[in-house]
């Protein structure tokens, strides 16, 4: 289960798993494309893209994902 859930992550790209990092925070889009340099457009661009390649609706659901495979642990 858990390989399998990290392979979910690996599939998404670098800059994704940088937006992923800042959602996982807490940061909102504006922080975040402030702190990447890019439109917060694009962040909500790769937001989406994100919950799609997971099959999350929610950043409650990206969150247990994430700990889930290992990915970012508790409290991070």
């Amino acid at each position: 289960k858990k390989r399998e859930v990290q392979a979910l992550f690996d599939q998404l790209s670098e800059r994704e798993h940088e937006v992923l990092t800042h959602v996982l925070r807490g940061a909102l889009n504006k922080q975040i494309a402030d702190d990447l340099g890019i439109c917060e457009r694009t962040v909500k661009l790769h937001r989406t893209s994100i919950t799609t390649k997971l099959g999350v609706q929610s950043v409650a659901e990206l969150a247990r994902l994430a700990q889930e495979a290992g990915t970012f642990p508790k409290g991070q």
